[in-house]
């Protein structure tokens, strides 16, 4: 299936839209005095939603497979490669932010942005005197 330079160009504005909707998102919630409250609630973005489900269904825009996406960031066309490259990193930077900020989404920071628990040890040598 080919794409339009102008379909290309769109992806990183539909990013954009994307980005501004999962930093928008409110959930109700109860509160203390039983009433329902809508509170912040921000989604982290992922690609696979962007392509199946924002773009399609959202955007009534012709889909993107995964596999065409990932052919295009690691492809010869500058164009495809820059454009994914820059909306990966918007994904990426309001993902790390969610996970910081609201403590959200571990697997997803494991996962998809290389985070990881580490484990801080600590050794040490002890010399052995002799008592005699």
């Amino acid at each position: 299936m080919s794409y339009s330079k102008e379909y290309i160009k769109n992806l990183e504005l539909w990013s954009v839209e994307y980005i501004d909707e999962c930093c928008s998102h409110k959930k109700e919630q109860l509160s203390n005095k039983g009433e329902i409250a809508l509170v912040m609630d921000r989604h982290i973005p992922t690609i696979d939603y962007f392509l199946r489900i924002w773009i399609p269904i959202i955007r009534k825009e012709k889909a993107i497979v995964p596999s065409t996406w990932y052919e295009w960031l690691n492809g010869e066309d500058k164009l495809k490669s820059e454009t994914i490259k820059k909306i990966d990193e918007l994904f990426k930077a309001l993902a790390s932010d969610i996970v910081a900020n609201e403590g959200k989404g571990i697997f997803y920071a494991k996962n998809r942005l290389g985070m990881h628990d580490r484990q801080q040890v600590e050794t040490r040598t002890v010399d052995k005197f002799d008592f005699e």
